[in-house]
Order: C-alpha cells, then structure tokens, then sequence
C-alpha cells in the first residue's frame, strides 16, 4: 500500500513526463514547418531587359538616305512619299554646301544620287534623258565655278531653307499621276570669312522649281532604306515654273 508522499512523487513525475511530451511534439511540428518552408522554392529574380542586337533600330536611318552627309555641309535626302515635304527638302539641298568640307564636284556627285528616271519616256530613253537633267543641274541651277572658287578663297558656305508654300504645276503626259512639279521661295545664308577671327553672312532670295516621282517608278538609292515609291528627283528647272 502506497503512502501519500509516494503518491505524490508519482504524479509529479507523471506532470513532468507530460511536459517533456508535449514539447517533444510541439519541437517536431516546428521542425516539420521549417523543413516545409526552406524546401519551397523561392520566386526568381526579375530579369533586365535584353540589350542584344535585335534592338529596334534608329529612326534616324528610317529618316533619311544617309544622314552622315550633313559632316560634308550637304542636306540630307529624306525618305519619305510626301511631296511637298520632299520637294522642300530637294530645293534646299540644290544650295546647301560648305566649300571647306568637300569640293563642288563631289557635292554635284552626292546631287546625283537624289534622281530617278523620268518614267514618261521609253526605257531605252531614261538614262539618257536623266543624264540630261544631271548636267542642267549642273550648268543652269546650282552655284557656277566661278562663285564657288571665290567662295572657298573666303572659307565660304551656304544654307538654303525653303520659306514659302509650295506651288504645285501639272506635268504633262504623266499618265501614273505620281508626278509633281513644285515651285517655292528659298532663302540663302552666305557666310564668309571676314579675313580674321569671324565671318560676314548675308542672305538671297530666290524662287526655285523641282520635278519629283512620289510613285512605284521611282528607283531607290543603292543599298539605302529607300524604296520603290519614295519621293525622288526627276528634273531641277533654270527657271521658276507657276501655275
């Protein structure tokens, strides 16, 4: 027969067996978390965005022909089938130059690149009749050798802007109707050195006119973004053609 203090040593050990129990099992739970949430993978790190060579390429060579031609003080050819814009353009670089940057045939040279065959005359015929434009150009249009070798005793370039609203003139026999002629106001800037440290400039006025294709006979320039359809130049005139 059990006395009262055996009784209660039993059942203070009985208490502590329970506590030690308890947390025996409260230990495995916690373990059980821990182990749950260290396996549970974690989200992955946001990536940069991709800086590899299928970037979109610059606007600036969707623009224009070659944009690296103004280095040489010429007016770049925009790409475009807007006329008036294209015509403006046209008018402007026929006077844009810089006599210190490059020599007056090479800027004739760059000029020729902006034309097209006119598409009203027989194939045989185009590159002919084109050559004949080029040398118009050449005689009859832009600034004579004389001007331009005095021009470059000075150190001397020109800007031309076109100020006016394009006057457009019908050309005749242009079945497609993809031809234009456009005539417009363009203010020159001259500026020469004034034999020391500056320079003078002043400025002309003049009234200039074009003929371009905006159409699918026009002939793109080789190995540009051009393409069949884009403004280009069929003709400069000696003199300002009006409605």
């Amino acid at each position: 027969m059990s006395t009262p203090r055996a009784r209660r040593s039993g059942a203070t050990w009985a208490i502590a067996g329970g506590v030690v129990l308890v947390s025996a099992v409260v230990a495995i739970i916690i373990s059980a978390i821990l182990s749950q949430r260290d396996s549970t993978p974690s989200p992955p790190a946001p990536t940069e965005p991709s800086t590899s060579s299928t970037a979109e390429p610059s606007t600036d060579s969707a623009e224009f022909v070659d944009s690296s031609v103004t280095e040489k003080g010429w007016a770049p050819e925009p790409i475009t089938t807007d006329r008036e814009e294209y015509i403006a353009a046209a008018l402007e670089a026929a006077s844009t130059f810089d006599t210190t940057l490059s020599t007056r045939e090479e800027w004739l040279d760059y000029l020729d690149t902006w034309f097209t065959p006119d598409t009203r005359y027989a194939e045989a015929d185009r590159a002919a009749r084109m050559k004949a434009s080029q040398v118009e150009l050449r005689q009859g249009v832009v600034l004579p050798t004389e001007q331009w070798e005095s021009l470059l005793i000075e150190e001397g370039r020109v800007v031309a802007v076109a100020t006016g609203d394009v006057a457009f003139v019908s050309v005749t026999e242009d079945a497609s109707g993809d031809m234009s002629i456009g005539t417009s106001d363009v203010t020159l800037t001259f500026a020469r050195s004034d034999g020391g440290d500056g320079e003078t400039s002043y400025d002309e006025t003049v009234r200039v006119s074009v003929q371009v294709l905006c159409g699918a006979g026009s002939v793109p320039t080789p190995g540009s973004a051009q393409q069949a359809g884009d403004c280009k130049v069929v003709r400069y005139f000696t003199e300002p053609l009006e409605p």
